[in-house]
């Protein structure tokens, strides 16, 4: 994880100024801040999305192909992840520096996308025990700049928001062999319902309080963040501490309560964005460095 050091007198202006709810950008415990939000950003995939978070710049391209689906699911289609920690983010990336956390990442993504409710799944099957679509969802670290799962998280529902699946059909000879048809149509295709695709709220325990999308400068001040995925309904649906530090329950349950609120607040957000990104169609000005 990319990391800034501070000195002592830093730390405390920072502590201090969070007890009064007030940060040093100006926003609330409980604020974001500005989130860009771009999809379709490139050529060459199913659907892709790239999200700025202040200084966390993530891209995301999902691509979808075909595989045969797994043993214990054979009328299901899933989802494979991968996470590149580019050393463009940051020095501590180059070499193998990144690979502790892209795993740590990558495992979180699966853990969210475990729940059955979370993604259709079996609509992306084609021909049970034979063909299913398989979406390789690739997220790319570009720049950190402190909070990297909450952006992950709203590139990747981003991403899948974006994607479109080709319709396919199973044809059947005579002799009971099967062929799959792909429609000529390139705009018929299969869009992905994201609605109960969560997204990660990550509260950062500082002094006595704890706040929201913290800056690299508030994580160095932090011992101890919860992350929390939280549905566009309010439901958590799983949870996961992270650093050295302790968290007592009465914390807990208050860090649960705010994750709640906030995430659905957010959910509202990116969809409005998503949806107004989807009416303009292709009169959208891409503004991204890929447009």
């Amino acid at each position: 994880m990319a990391s800034v050091v501070l000195s002592e007198a830093e730390k405390v202006y920072i502590v201090h100024g969070i007890q009064e709810d007030l940060r040093v950008d100006g926003r609330g415990c409980e604020d974001y801040r500005c989130i860009e939000v771009e999809t379709d950003v490139v050529s060459n995939t199913s659907g892709s999305a790239r999200v700025k978070l202040g200084h966390t710049d993530i891209l995301v391209g999902v691509k979808a192909e075909m595989g045969t689906p797994k043993l214990e699911n054979p009328n299901e289609g899933y989802l494979e992840f991968f996470v590149d920690c580019s050393a463009n983010a940051t020095p501590e990336f180059e070499g193998r520096g990144g690979e502790e956390l892209a795993t740590e990442i990558v495992n979180t993504l699966y853990r969210i996308f475990s729940n059955e409710s979370t993604i259709d799944v079996k609509s992306l099957c084609i021909n049970p025990r034979e063909h299913c679509w398989v979406l390789y969802v690739d997220v790319l670290l570009l720049e950190c700049g402190g909070n990297l799962f909450d952006a992950i998280s709203i590139a990747v529902k981003a991403a899948l928001f974006n994607t479109r699946i080709p319709k396919v059909r199973v044809l059947e000879d005579e002799e009971g062999s099967k062929e799959i048809e792909l429609s000529d149509d390139p705009f018929d295709c299969i869009r992905l319902n994201v609605d109960n695709v969560p997204c990660i709220i990550t509260l950062s325990k500082i002094g006595c309080r704890h706040v929201v999308d913290a800056t690299l400068q508030e994580e160095a001040c932090s011992l101890a963040s919860l992350l929390l995925s939280v549905t566009s309904r309010g439901t958590l649906t799983c949870m996961k501490k992270l650093g050295n530090g302790s968290l007592d329950p009465e914390s807990i349950f208050e860090m649960m309560e705010t994750g709640k609120r906030v995430g659905k607040t957010l959910h509202t957000s990116l969809q409005k964005i998503l949806d107004k990104e989807e009416s303009l169609g292709t009169t959208r000005q891409k503004v991204g460095f890929l447009g």
